[in-house]
């Protein structure tokens, strides 16, 4: 198999994993800010493998498995960091709601397109307002520190909230749509 620059650039995003739970837990004070740069560059790179995909047509079988399964290593590598340095309810229930939903929605896909229809499931508009407001949360909890006199953590914690629910609304949408496949085949 010949690896294309898209699926390099997937490659890489998978790559900043370790470097990145590394950094988050360096005990320097500007620890938080390198893991928050390196989680937003890699929140970046989603954008730019699919682009380069596109542009240099370069899309591959390969590449649209890869570049789901890096996004979702990088969210729940982070949501584990940040409900483990922040023990809580409030910051538990909607982890547990997301990383439900994300090995849900994963597994849906995948028996989807064992059927020939996954098409049927395939990422909306939601879902990718569900992707930019986990992204943008996870990058202002895992910086957490006040930025000039803004909370920084509770503002990310906010949208997290609002990333929980674009989540559970997803998920009911991509249910809709397959349930017609799951009634047929269950």
């Amino acid at each position: 198999m010949k690896v294309t620059i898209p699926t390099a650039v997937t490659l890489f995003r998978i790559a900043l994993i370790p470097l990145f739970v590394i950094v988050f837990y360096l005990p320097f004070p500007w620890s938080d800010l390198a893991a928050a740069a390196i989680f937003a560059f890699a929140s970046l790179t989603d954008w730019v493998d699919g682009y380069l995909a596109r542009v240099l047509k370069q899309e591959s079988s390969f590449g649209a498995f890869l570049d789901p399964v890096a996004d979702k290593l990088m969210v729940v590598v982070a949501i584990v960091l940040i409900v483990e340095s922040h023990p809580s309810v409030y910051i538990a229930i909607p982890s547990v709601i997301i990383i439900a939903r994300e090995i849900s929605v994963s597994a849906l896909r995948e028996w989807m397109a064992e059927l020939g229809s996954r098409a049927a499931v395939k990422v909306s508009f939601l879902g990718k307002a569900k992707t930019t407001t986990q992204l943008i949360s996870l990058i202002l909890m895992i910086y957490s520190e006040p930025y000039f006199d803004l909370p920084t953590f509770e503002i990310g914690l906010v949208i997290y909230y609002l990333a929980a629910f674009f989540t559970v609304v997803s998920m009911v949408l991509y249910l809709r749509a397959a349930w017609p496949v799951i009634a047929k085949n269950g």
